[in-house]
């Protein structure tokens, strides 16, 4: 009879098994161009430091499953729903379950999907708030909900997505781990003293400083992360509200303030959410997911 043992490290806030801590140090010799470790030993996944092929075994092997979520309020629907999902079905955690969770404030606008086998949609009903800020912020009650409701019987993992995106390559089981961030694609070459934080003292999002600005159109972990994360800034947003306050990038702010006082274990580069506008850039080989074009006027709720 063969027991399979894992061995656990901790390294600062970070578990991780003796297989992650061969591939952080793999990952720390493999692409001398880009920072490819954190300080406290995460892995930062670029193109060329993994090989899909190894992932994709061992997550298959553990049985992992996945949730993504997405909010399609407004005019979010008609403009970026469709493409969404159509690339996510293409290119999201291809050959594991993945159960999609749409949040809308119309059902029945939802498209149709022709989804491969043991992939699934369920569609919820959300309340569509007068202001899109409230939209963003509220999501993470939202999350919080459906995982503890229904998502926590049947996924191992949580990826939590913004729907004005478009997926264009492999997006894999590599960027599964226990909790996972997104460096922002406008701020990852950028010194510290320009990150966008919330300097307003008054607001539970307030930061002087911190290790990398993440982009919230990305987060994800298993769900017993993402329901710590999701419940966390939720209940600092509640603060800011009693409080007449309003952090500067709403829910992004939050999701910094977290990610700082409790670091992720895996860190996506910004291959996994880029922004074309930024124009050519050696150290992106790849782009496995795109931001679509912002036509902020005619769809941001005044």
């Amino acid at each position: 009879m063969t027991h399979h043992v894992t061995f656990m490290y901790l390294l600062g806030d970070v578990t991780v098994s003796i297989i992650d801590l061969l591939n952080i140090l793999s990952h720390t010799r493999s692409r001398a161009d880009v920072q490819t470790c954190t300080s406290w030993n995460a892995p930062i996944i670029w193109d060329g430091m993994f090989d899909p092929d190894v992932f994709d075994q061992r997550h298959k092997q553990d049985q992992s499953t996945v949730a993504l979520t997405v909010f399609a309020v407004g005019r979010y629907l008609d403009a970026y729903l469709g493409t969404f999902l159509n690339s996510s079905e293409q290119y999201f955690m291809v050959g594991l379950p993945v159960t999609f969770y749409v949040f809308t404030d119309v059902p029945e606008k939802v498209p149709n999907m022709k989804l491969a086998p043991q992939r699934s949609l369920k569609v919820i009903k959300v309340e569509r708030h007068s202001r899109w800020q409230d939209i963003s912020m509220m999501r993470m009650k939202t999350i919080s909900d459906v995982i503890e409701s229904d998502i926590r019987h049947h996924s191992t993992y949580v990826f939590c997505f913004d729907v004005d995106q478009v997926f264009t390559g492999r997006f894999g089981s590599e960027a599964l781990g226990e909790s996972v961030a997104l460096l922002h694609a406008h701020y990852y070459r950028l010194p510290k003293f320009l990150f966008s934080y919330d300097y307003n003292p008054k607001s539970r999002a307030y930061m002087e400083t911190g290790d990398f600005y993440y982009h919230a159109a990305v987060f994800g972990g298993t769900w017993q992360s993402v329901k710590a994360m999701a419940d966390a800034c939720y209940q600092s947003i509640m603060e800011d509200k009693q409080n007449n306050v309003e952090a500067l990038w709403h829910d992004e702010s939050h999701l910094n303030k977290y990610l700082w006082l409790h670091k992720p274990s895996r860190v996506l580069s910004p291959e996994y959410c880029w922004d074309r506008s930024i124009g050519y850039r050696k150290d992106i080989r790849v782009t496995r997911l795109i931001w679509a074009p912002k036509n902020y006027d005619t769809l941001r709720i005044s």
